[in-house]
C-alpha cells in the first residue's frame, strides 16, 4: 500500500485533538490543516467588524449560524485574537469548509478598504510541516558506540559565557541526562512518552534531539526546552501566540529561540496568530531561528518566512535542510526567495532515549520505493526500507520485528540512547548553535550582530533547486557521499 502521509499525519493530529474538528486546505489540498467552522480575527474593533459582517451579510444568505463567538481582551489572550464560529462543524465536511470560505470571501471588500488582511484560518501549527509527516522521515536508532553527526565540539562549558538558548518544542525525555552532552540542559518534561504498552508514541523525543544536535555544535549553551507543542507536536493558532509568550514569560527572552514548528497558509503576509508575538520579538534583542518545513514546496512557511518582511531581517533567520552530502538541498526540504539560509538536515545523529533500558518504536508511516518529490539520489523517502502501521493499518504485528512475505521491512525497531533523523526541524538548531558558538568564539553578546557576521563571513554555498544558497556546515558535522538510485539515467 503506497503510503499516504499528508492523510495520516492528518488523521494522527485528529486523534490528538478529539475535540477540535479539522479540515485540510485549500480545498482539500494538501498544504494546511484548520479549525472547520471559525476563522480568526484581531481583537476589539476588527473582531466585532467581522462578526457583524457575517451575521449581516453572509450568514443569511447562506443560512449558516454566526454564534458562539469568543472573545478575549489583551488581558487574558496575548495572541490578540478572536475566534469566530461561522458554521457548525456537525454539518459536514463541506458544510463547515464552506462557512469558512464565505467567512474569509465576505471580508474581501473591507480588506481591499483598509488594505490588510482582517480575517484569516485557524491554522494548525505543528513540527516543520505537514505533508512529510511532520519531521523529514521517522526516527532510525543509532548503536550507542557510534558518534554524533555533528559530532561533539570539544569546547569546555562556561557558564559565565554561556549563551542561552530556548528551544520551543516536545519537551525533553525523562533520561536525557544519561547523555553526556546534555548536561546543562532542562526544561519540561516530554507528555506521555509511550502508550499503555510501553512502545514510544509518535513525535516524542522531537525536543531532545533537537537539544543534542544545539549542544554537540555549541557546547558552551544553557539549553532550555519547553513542550510548547505537547499534542502530536501541534497546537492551534489560535493558542500559539500565547504560548509562546508562556515560553518566553517563564525564564525571560533568551538570546535565541530555535523554534522547529510552523504551517503554510497559502498567503504571504504571516499569521494573525502570532503577529503579537512576532512584534514583541521585533522589539526585543533575540534572534528567532525557526525552520522552513518540510513540504518540498517555495510556499512561504510561518513564522520562518518572516525573516524577508520588512522589519524582520534582524530578527528571525529562516533555515532549510541539505541532503547529507551538504551540496545539495534535501529532497523534503521547503526552499525559495523567503529561505536564507541551509544547513545539514538529513540523516543527522543525536540523541532520543532508550539510555536507561532499551525502549521500542513502531514505524507509523512506510517507506516509498521513490522519492515522492521525484529527486534521483537514495533519500529518506525510501531508506531505510520499513512498514508503518498507519499506512497499512490492521498488517503490522508490534511483536515481531518483520512480517512473513514482506522481508525487510521491519515494523518495530528499538532505541538505546540515539537515533538518526531527517528534518528541517533539525537544521534550525545546527543554524542556531553556530550562530552562538559564533558568540562564544567572538565575545559577541548580541546574537543578532552574530548572526550578520557569521552570514557576512559565510563562503559556503549549495544549490537547492538550481539556486546558489549560503550554507553553514559545522566544523563536526560528517558530510555522507549520495547514492543514486536506479532511476538516475
Amino acid at each position: 500500500m503506497a503510503p499516504q502521509r499528508f492523510h495520516e499525519q492528518f488523521r494522527q493530529v485528529q486523534r490528538s485533538m478529539p475535540d477540535v474538528p479539522l479540515a485540510m486546505g485549500p480545498d482539500d489540498a494538501p498544504e494546511f490543516l484548520y479549525e472547520k467552522g471559525v476563522v480568526l480575527a484581531r481583537d476589539g474593533e476588527e473582531a466585532r467588524l467581522v462578526e457583524d459582517t457575517v451575521r449581516g451579510h453572509f450568514a443569511e444568505a447562506t443560512g449558516l449560524v454566526a454564534g458562539d463567538v469568543r472573545r478575549a481582551g489583551p488581558e487574558t489572550n496575548r495572541s490578540g485574537v478572536t475566534r469566530i464560529r461561522v458554521g457548525d462543524p456537525g454539518q459536514g465536511d463541506h458544510g463547515a469548509d464552506r462557512a469558512v470560505a464565505h467567512a474569509l470571501r465576505a471580508m474581501r471588500e473591507h480588506e481591499g478598504r483598509r488594505g490588510r488582511r482582517l480575517v484569516g484560518r485557524n491554522h494548525v501549527v505543528s513540527i516543520a510541516g505537514h505533508v512529510n509527516a511532520c519531521p523529514g522521515d521517522e526516527p532510525v536508532p543509532v548503536a550507542p558506540t557510534e558518534p554524533c553527526n555533528p559530532a561533539v565540539d570539544g569546547t569546555p562549558y562556561a557558564p559565565d559565557t554561556a549563551v542561552a538558548v530556548l528551544v520551543i518544542d516536545t519537551g525533553l525525555m525523562h533520561d536525557h541526562r544519561s547523555c553526556p552532552q546534555l548536561a546543562h540542559t532542562e526544561g519540561d518534561a516530554q507528555l506521555q512518552e509511550t502508550d499503555q504498552d510501553g512502545v514510544l508514541r509518535q513525535y516524542v523525543g522531537h525536543g531532545t534531539f533537537i537539544a543534542g544536535v544545539l549542544t554537540a555544535v555549541a557546547p558552551v549553551t544553557d539549553v532550555t526546552v519547553r513542550n510548547t507543542l505537547d499534542d502530536a507536536g501541534a497546537v492551534l493558532e489560535s493558542e500559539f501566540g500565547a504560548r509562546l509568550f508562556e515560553a518566553v514569560d517563564r525564564g525571560g527572552w533568551p538570546d535565541i529561540i530555535s523554534l522547529s514548528a510552523g504551517t503554510s497558509n497559502g498567503r504571504t503576509d504571516g499569521l494573525l496568530g502570532v503577529e503579537a508575538f512576532m512584534r514583541e520579538l521585533r522589539d526585543r534583542d533575540t534572534l528567532l531561528v525557526a525552520a522552513a518545513g518540510n513540504n518540498a514546496g517555495a510556499t512561504p512557511f510561518w513564522p520562518a518566512a518572516y525573516a524577508t518582511l520588512p522589519g524582520y531581517e534582524d530578527a528571525v533567520l529562516s533555515v532549510g535542510a541539505l541532503r547529507a552530502d551538504g551540496e545539495f538541498g534535501a529532497c523534503f526540504t521547503n526552499h525559495g526567495p523567503w529561505v536564507r539560509v541551509y544547513a545539514p538536515g538529513e540523516r543527522l545523529t543525536s540523541a532520543l532515549t532508550g539510555f536507561d533500558r532499551p525502549v521500542p518504536y513502531v514505524y507509523q508511516h512506510s517507506s516509498y520505493d521513490a522519492c515522492r518529490f521525484g529527486f534521483t539520489y537514495a533519500c529518506t523517502c525510501q531508506y531505510p526500507a520499513h512498514t508503518g502501521v498507519l499506512s497499512e493499518e490492521g498488517q503490522s504485528d508490534p511483536s515481531r520485528p518483520g512480517k512473513p512475505g514482506n522481508p525487510g521491512k521491519p515494523d518495530q525497531v528499538m532505541f538505546e540512547g540515539y537515533a538518526q533523523w531527517s528534518g528541517t526541524s533539525f537544521a534550525t538548531p545546527v543554524a542556531a548553535a553556530l550562530v552562538a558558538a559564533h558568540m562564544t568564539a567572538h565575545k559577541e553578546r548580541d546574537p543578532r550582530a552574530a548572526l550578520r557576521q557569521l552570514l557576512g563571513a559565510t563562503t559556503e554555498y549549495a544549490e537547492v533547486r538550481g539556486a546558489h544558497v549560503p550554507a553553514l556546515r559545522p566544523p563536526t558535522w560528517r558530510p555522507t557521499p549520495v547514492v543514486r538510485t536506479a532511476l538516475d539515467a
